[in-house]
């Protein structure tokens, strides 16, 4: 991922790069009279001070740029997908915060009465946070299912993975009529 540093000398070089490609191609198009092409290489080759260091100063800013999108071009990025590190005496775990997620939404639809269902996972110093956001079907007591919920996901996160869980927070987003509940009416 590039940093925000990196972004902005590559919107500038962009401009820059772009701006003297409009030049060459206007001069080499004939779009400049002879007579101040001579006078801009003279001032350019040192008959003016001011032209002369500017020019060295944008020049040397362009290569300045130039190698440091080489060096970034071969650096090694760091790792792609988001994920929770642990040191062993054997080495080293990743896990990513995506198996994370599933594990968690493995483990709370074990919860009886539990419909659509959406975890998030965020790394803190104290332990795993879990958000799990979920529907339904009322016709238990909320509370308790989202406390089995709780138990139920912080158990199964930690003896799956061995990482602490912190927190577990349940969302009821909303309640959905069980199926069992809707009677048909044949006339």
């Amino acid at each position: 991922m590039i940093r925000v540093l990196d972004r902005l000398l590559l919107f500038l070089y962009s401009v820059a790069i772009g701006a003297a490609a409009v030049v060459a191609i206007i001069a080499a198009l004939g779009g400049f009279s002879s007579s101040f092409l001579h006078q801009f290489v003279d001032e350019f080759t040192g008959g003016a001070r001011i032209v002369q260091a500017s020019v060295i100063g944008v020049a040397a800013v362009v290569f300045l740029v130039s190698l440091r999108f080489f060096f970034v071009s071969f650096s090694r990025g760091g790792p792609a997908v988001p994920s929770i590190n642990q040191k062993t005496e054997l080495g080293d775990i990743r896990i990513s915060v995506e198996t994370v997620e599933n594990l968690a939404l493995k483990a709370a639809a074990r919860t009886r009465g539990v419909k659509d269902l959406r975890a998030r996972v965020r790394v803190a110093e104290s332990g795993l946070q879990i958000l799990i956001r979920a529907f339904v079907d009322g016709d238990g007591s909320i509370p308790a299912l989202s406390e089995e919920i709780q138990r139920n996901v912080s158990q199964h996160i930690e003896d799956a993975t061995g990482i602490p869980v912190s927190e577990v927070s349940v969302f009821i987003a909303n309640v959905t009529p069980s199926s069992a509940s809707f009677k048909s009416r044949v006339e």
